[in-house]
């Protein structure tokens, strides 16, 4: 904290920006082999920034196996020939910048592809050179696993190297072994790593799943789950993962120091940006831990990814949030993104919420860019795109193959961007993509939204526009107002400029009475306006309206 009791980075462009995550594989194919790639990307980019977002949080383009699909790095240091290669990455890069976005790179640190050479190393034997570079243990004396941890897609995480006669660890799938951070060699090639890409010109890194980067030294068992905290859990109740209280192979005491180290490095490059995914089960205290001075810049949380949402609910937590974290605590909010299934979806069958995927995918962009942080917007949600089906014969996902029919996988919210309405598979690529467009996306598809004034579309532009002049609702303080009935309201201030912002989280009309007199502002419509002072005002179903004074 500066002296003048404000954070030390309190005007660095990431606080308040707005994030666009793009899904590459699905974003836009530019080579017409039905996968999305830098090309598509490339083709696209007036796009996002004629959104009005900040920067681009890009999904791993590294080479893969594509087993999670990206998630499982053999490079830490180059492009997939399916995405393209460092020169047309170079090109995004620079395109970025021309337009005025930020560009971060999704940064995988817990774990890598088996195929990386590092791991087809390690597991010759337990002499060679990088031989403890991931996490390896003894069996039992009965020969099962050292203890009793579980995979988040299923399973053991241990998986059995007769070679070395020893298990590996892996939080995920059997190829995604853990690397071993417990060893000074394996963090010095992973900020070697990073600086590579800083060096080229990146503007940060999303840093994927970090509160798993060390584990229990002792290998003790975790212990079992109660109802509470299954609720965190993307699969709850689906995997015996969910039924772990998840004390030992996450969060580790030394992970502090370590992010510590992380952004002493990457502060060597001005200006940057570190994002931490905070995963499932993580507490407030925890967050704030990787947020202290020094650490992390923001942390990516899963607060606004649950199937719920009204007022109550949202004021709740918001305002703990705010005494936990303090004013120097930064979040970034995200209603969506590759994991998670899409929000008018996930909020739409909500009783409350239910009935109008428009009106609805426009209040949640109001809402989670009204709120103290940065704002992460996935590909789809300026479209109000609704959940796609993706048929069983059809599904990539590894988690919902494996889990199929009690949970459906991660495809639904990964299907190809529509860019056109009537072109062959929406405008994605010439031939079958990937994943199956869903017929429900065609109309809801970029070209048909721009012609339409009052589709969603239209109103993020002009909404990001607006806001973009707004210095209370970018980077201003925030006050969680007591809600009435279905009305959530937050009050934000820098300096001179104070907005509320009000919105009616319910399917029905309701009625928000203010503190004092207010006059209203200009927003985008269709946020509520009048002239004049006044001390309530009437909202329509999904009503939004902005109040200043």
């Amino acid at each position: 904290m500066t002296a003048t009791g404000k954070p030390a980075d309190a005007h660095a462009w990431w606080r308040g920006a707005v994030l666009y995550q793009v899904y590459p594989l699905s974003f836009a194919d530019g080579n017409g082999d039905g996968w999305g790639d830098l090309t598509g990307l490339l083709d696209r980019l007036d796009h996002i920034a004629g959104l009005g977002v900040d920067a681009i949080w890009l999904s791993p383009v590294f080479p893969s196996p594509l087993d999670d699909f990206g998630y499982d790095v053999a490079d830490f240091c180059d492009i997939d020939p399916r995405f393209g290669d460092l020169t047309t990455m170079d090109r995004v890069i620079d395109g970025a910048h021309r337009r005025g976005l930020k560009v971060l790179l999704d940064l995988v640190l817990c774990h890598s592809s088996d195929r990386h050479p590092w791991f087809a190393e390690s597991r010759q034997d337990r002499t060679n050179p990088r031989a403890d570079w991931y996490v390896w243990a003894d069996p039992k004396p009965d020969g099962t696993p050292p203890n009793n941890w579980q995979a988040v897609f299923g399973g053991a995480s241990w998986t059995w190297e007769g070679r070395r006669r020893q298990y590996y660890l892996h939080h995920f799938l059997a190829s995604q072994p853990a690397l071993n951070w417990h060893n000074p060699a394996v963090e010095r090639a992973i900020f070697e790593a990073a600086g590579f890409w800083l060096d080229r010109g990146v503007d940060g890194f999303r840093l994927d799943a970090i509160s798993r980067l060390l584990a229990d030294g002792d290998l003790r068992d975790n212990p079992p789950a109660d109802d509470r905290d299954l609720e965190h859990f993307v699969g709850a109740r689906v995997s015996p993962y969910s039924y772990q209280q998840h004390l030992y192979d996450r969060a580790h005491p030394d992970m502090p120091a370590l992010l510590a180290r992380l952004r002493a490095h990457v502060d060597r490059w001005p200006d940057r940006f570190l994002l931490g995914e905070v995963a499932d089960a993580d507490s407030l205290e925890a967050t704030g831990r990787y947020l202290a001075p020094g650490r992390l810049h923001s942390c990516y949380t899963f607060q606004l990814t649950k199937p719920q949402l009204d007022a109550a609910w949202l004021a709740e937590r918001l305002a703990g949030n705010e005494r936990e974290l303090g004013p120097e605590g930064w979040l970034t909010h995200a209603v969506s993104n590759h994991d998670w299934t899409r929000a008018v979806t996930r909020y739409g069958a909500l009783p409350h919420l239910a009935g109008d995927d428009r009106a609805l995918a426009r209040l949640l962009i109001a809402l989670i860019t009204s709120l103290r942080g940065t704002v992460c917007l996935y590909q789809g949600d300026e479209l109000g795109l609704p959940q796609a089906h993706v048929p069983f014969e059809r599904l990539a996902d590894p988690f919902g193959r494996a889990f199929w029919p009690d949970y459906e996988g991660r495809d639904g919210a990964r299907t190809p961007m529509p860019w056109q309405t009537a072109a062959p598979h929406a405008g994605f690529s010439d031939v079958e993509p990937w994943l199956p467009v869903d017929p429900a996306h065609r109309p809801l598809a970029a070209d048909a939204q721009a012609a339409d004034d009052d589709s969603v579309l239209a109103f993020t532009r002009r909404w990001l526009a607006w806001r973009r002049g707004r210095a209370a609702l970018v980077g201003g303080s925030a006050r969680i107002l007591p809600p009435q009935g279905p009305v959530f309201a937050i009050e934000r201030t820098a300096g001179d400029d104070r907005a509320t912002v009000v919105a009616n989280l319910s399917n029905q009309p309701a009625r928000w009475a203010f503190e004092r007199p207010v006059s209203s502002a200009a927003a985008p419509a269709p946020a509520i306006v009048w002239t004049g002072a006044r001390d309530a005002v009437d909202l329509p179903p999904f009503g939004v309206a902005i109040a200043e004074g």
